[in-house]
């Protein structure tokens, strides 16, 4: 087996480890790890990255922000850089959920082409997955207030990668949210 597709099953494991009693916030209670392994895949399948330490950290994106993982222990597991780029994704949960949105915005353009691109592909598959199944208590307005934020966001992204922009832009335009 070659060395990154052993790195790519390590992380996965470590992922799973890490978030093995979350679930997503839909009616079916998804186990939380499709999120992350359906990012990375985003990445690899639509955006036709290849960058090994950028499918890593879309697999880890999560796990400092939502699980007991710190960034040391992400470099001390995944080296330096894998750790910097889900350090570059993840929110300050000690603020409150408005100033977290709003940084999101404002730090956008100023991540890294890595982090970029986990940012991307985890706005692609949350946005997919709010159209695909309202998660409970969300009401219609909810979801486009969502829509409109996230566009916000990818506006901070742009001219990372043409593909996965194009998708984002499709499922604005089908919520009449400008890109």
């Amino acid at each position: 087996m070659n060395s990154d597709a052993v790195l790519l099953l390590e992380t996965v494991n470590f992922a799973a480890e890490k978030h093995r009693n979350q679930r997503r916030k839909d009616p079916e209670g998804t186990p939380y790890i499709n999120h992350p392994v359906g990012v990375a895949r985003i990445l690899s399948h639509e955006g036709g990255i290849t960058d090994i330490e950028v499918l890593q950290a879309a697999l880890l994106h999560d796990t400092v922000e939502d699980t007991d993982t710190s960034t040391a222990e992400l470099e001390a597991n995944f080296g330096p850089i894998v750790a910097r780029i889900v350090q570059e994704v993840t929110d300050d949960k000690s603020l409150p959920k408005q100033d977290r949105k709003r940084l999101q915005v404002e730090h956008a353009p100023h991540c890294s082409r890595q982090a970029k691109l986990v940012k991307l592909a985890d706005k692609l598959y949350n946005l997919r997955d709010l159209n695909r199944c309202t998660p409970a208590g969300w009401t219609e307005e909810h979801v486009q207030e969502y829509f409109a934020w996230a566009c916000e966001v990818v506006k901070g992204l742009k001219g990372t990668n043409l593909a996965l922009e194009e998708k984002l832009e499709e499922l604005f335009k089908q919520k009449g949210v400008q890109l």
